[in-house]
């Protein structure tokens, strides 16, 4: 057996460089880079080879999860035979050699011409192996690829919470997630139950809890007993660990309607337990979610009394941090939900305080989530478990499939698969922030190579999922210092008469530099926490942005555009009909002014409970435009007024423009975006061209 090649999380560069020196030594044949599986997430170790097993008969041999396997077999084309050569075996060990974490999730396969077999310690790490297996399966034929794979995950929460308390989410969307999510090595689910708007686990003692006069959104709509015990067993069938959430003693409008009493009072905490008794026989999970943040405590003994009578069940408790002021010992687990949450030692804490998807957008923040440092640390540690990423519906978005598209559900979470499963980053959101590098170094080759296999999941294994994401590291801008416009959003300034790379206003200097990526943020919606492109932003400025496109042909293509991203959290009123926001963004191809769609939604009073429309340019079909052959011409204007207005209460100072298919699926292809009018020569040669100082 020739060994080839091996992968483990080594910086870029080197990489880059090893392979290069494997093609000077090895067929050619063996490298084409469709050969290679697009496994996600990457392996801790992996070591490639080339033999390869075919799959035809096969005999199974494995003392557990066996129907695991025999349906993965059946997936991929493999049929059962007691008596065939070709085998796959499991086995239980004690030990893996090389694995430096969570060992309870690590595992180990060997793929050969005759024989896959899984090593784990744990029926876990059995299922985990599986996963990788079946990426490991050719697009081209079939057979697996031969390999060698050591690997284990760095942190040991890798989760996703949904606020069905707000929003309600059909039982079979949360088994489709959690189904799906369970093969990117996801492995919790954080159930978010109570909300002020509605109480949304089914109690049989008090019945009205559930009644629809006592919920202020979808009523009417809650989860059985039933369906919250199938949704435990489907979980412990996907290894993902379920966590509930009863949200105490604040965001409890819904109880207080119910019963007209706070959950402090003594009457509220009799309730409260007799709830407890009967939720924590529903679900046989170990841990329960006790809330306690954003409330202003009354009765200094609710929390402790709380905690311990959870205990008592015999459930650990987890509780939002900041919250109630826990000493070591005092809870089980803390989860992170804003900057001013911090771990403490002894108590192992969730990062969730930059995870919040309803505030994110589809291009800039997956950037900063994926190149993210999970608390800031290179693994977890018996302090650090993992993160969580949330989805929040303070702002009702209907249909259901709309919460996904809206919040890059899918592209987000196997980002944090991935980063959650190697370890590592960049940064934790304060260096970049969303901005990819400019030019090609280790932290925009790594992200462009997760680009393409993130892209590549979803051609072939998300085909029928609400997936917005497309291909946005070739998209390159010009953008300009801002100017100071006192106000007046629709004031003029150089760039709209010649753009230049230098310009002199009132005896000032401005320059232009460059960006990468469809979706830019100038300032970040949670302002100075997380940087943007501009380096100092201030209030009532304006830039500029432009691009030239070139096409190989006349062509009518679709066009993303949007400047401000409505977060799914806001009360934020549409832009005005005519406008694409209320600060004057405004955007030309090739000289023409592109108008906004006509908004779906007209009210003129701030309203989480009207849902959002056609606001975000995912939830509606992309802008329809001409391109020609040859140069095409963006310009944007990008205004700002105040940070915090009457009509959208956090201004993105923000743009996201890419050329998409006409159904938005993916980037239109072979377009060469270009701020300085760089054209293709032919396929490895590009020529710069002189002509960067065009008028708009």
């Amino acid at each position: 057996m020739e060994e080839l090649f091996e992968f483990s999380f080594v910086p870029m560069k080197i990489l880059l460089i090893y392979l290069s020196s494997l093609f000077i030594i090895f067929p050619i044949r063996l490298f084409g880079q469709a050969e290679f599986p697009m496994l996600l997430p990457k392996p801790q170790i992996i070591t490639f080879h080339s033999d390869h097993f075919f799959i035809g008969s096969i005999r199974l041999e494995t003392p557990v999860l066996e129907r695991e396997c025999e349906m993965l077999l059946k997936e991929v084309g493999g049929v059962l035979d007691a008596q065939a050569v070709p085998v796959i075996e499991i086995r239980l060990i004690s030990h893996l050699e090389k694995v430096k974490n969570n060992p309870e999730e690590a595992y180990r396969i060997s793929v050969t011409s005759q024989k896959i077999l899984l090593e784990a310690l744990t029926e876990t790490g059995v299922f985990r192996a599986l996963q990788t297996l079946r990426q490991l399966k050719s697009p081209k034929g079939p057979y697996f690829y031969g390999c060698l794979v050591t690997d284990w995950p760095a942190f040991r929460i890798r989760g996703f919470m949904h606020d069905t308390g707000r929003s309600y989410l059909s039982f079979s969307e949360l088994k489709r997630e959690i189904a799906q999510l369970s093969r990117y090595k996801i492995n919790t689910f954080h159930w978010h139950l109570t909300e002020n708007q509605a109480w949304r686990i089914e109690s049989k003692i008090f019945p009205q809890l559930n009644d629809s006069v006592n919920m202020s959104r979808l009523p009417g709509q809650y989860y059985t007993q039933e369906e919250a015990r199938e949704l435990v067993r489907f979980c412990k069938q996907h290894h993902i660990l379920l966590i509930p959430e009863i949200d105490m003693p604040g965001h409890s409008e819904a109880f207080v309607r119910t019963f007209g009493c706070d959950m402090q009072s003594p009457q509220g905490m009799m309730i409260l337990k007799q709830l407890l008794d009967e939720i924590c026989t529903v679900f046989d999970v170990p841990y329960l979610h006790i809330g306690t943040d954003e409330v202003r405590f009354t009765h200094p003994d609710f929390v402790p009394e709380m905690v311990n009578y959870v205990r008592s069940k015999g459930k650990k408790v987890i509780s939002w941090n900041p919250g109630w002021p826990y000493q070591k010992g005092e809870i089980d687990m803390t989860q992170l939900w804003s900057y001013r949450g911090k771990a403490q030692t002894g108590i192992p804490a969730i990062d969730s305080r930059f995870h919040y998807l309803n505030h994110y957008d589809v291009f800039g923040d997956l950037v900063a989530l994926y190149n993210s440092r999970i608390y800031n640390c290179e693994t977890g540690n018996e302090d650090i478990a993992g993160v969580i990423l949330a989805v929040w519906n303070d702002r009702l978005v209907v249909p259901e499939k709309n919460i996904l598209l809206e919040n890059n559900f899918y592209p987000c979470l196997l980002a944090i698969a991935e980063r959650a499963w190697l370890g590592g980053g960049s940064e934790y959101f304060d260096q970049n922030g969303p901005l990819l590098p400019t030019e090609d170094d280790s932290v925009s080759c790594a992200f462009a190579d997760f680009e393409k296999r993130l892209l590549w999941h979803k051609e072939h294994y998300f085909q029928h999922y609400p997936f917005p994401y497309v291909r946005q590291t070739q998209v390159k801008w010009n953008i300009t210092d801002a100017f100071p416009n006192a106000g007046n959003l629709e004031a003029s300034f150089p760039p709209e008469k010649k753009l230049r790379q230098t310009y002199f206003y009132q005896n000032q200097s401005y320059s232009v530099r460059t960006a990468r990526g469809a979706g830019i943020y100038l300032r970040h919606v949670w302002g100075d926490l997380i940087p943007g492109f501009m380096k100092e932003p201030r209030e009532n400025y304006t830039a500029y942005a432009w691009t030239w496109v070139y096409s190989p042909r006349k062509q009518e293509t679709g066009l993303w555009v949007e400047f401000q991203n409505y977060g799914r959290s806001e009360k934020d009123l549409p832009p005005p009909q005519g406008k694409w926001d209320y600060r004057g963004s405004r955007i030309w191809l090739n000289g023409t002014e592109l108008l906004p769609p006509r908004w779906t939604n007209t009210h003129t009073s701030p309203s989480t409970e009207i849902a959002l429309g056609n606001e975000n340019c995912t939830a509606r079909p992309p802008l329809l435009v001409h391109l020609k052959k040859g140069w095409n011409k963006l310009f944007l204007k990008l205004p700002i007024g105040k940070f915090s207005t009457p009509e959208i209460r956090l201004q993105k100072w923000m743009f996201t423009v890419i050329f998409v298919t006409p159904d938005g699926q993916k980037a239109t292809e072979n377009l060469t975006y270009s701020p300085y009018k760089i054209k293709p020569k032919n396929k490895s040669c590009l020529l710069y061209t002189s002509d960067a100082a065009d008028d708009r």
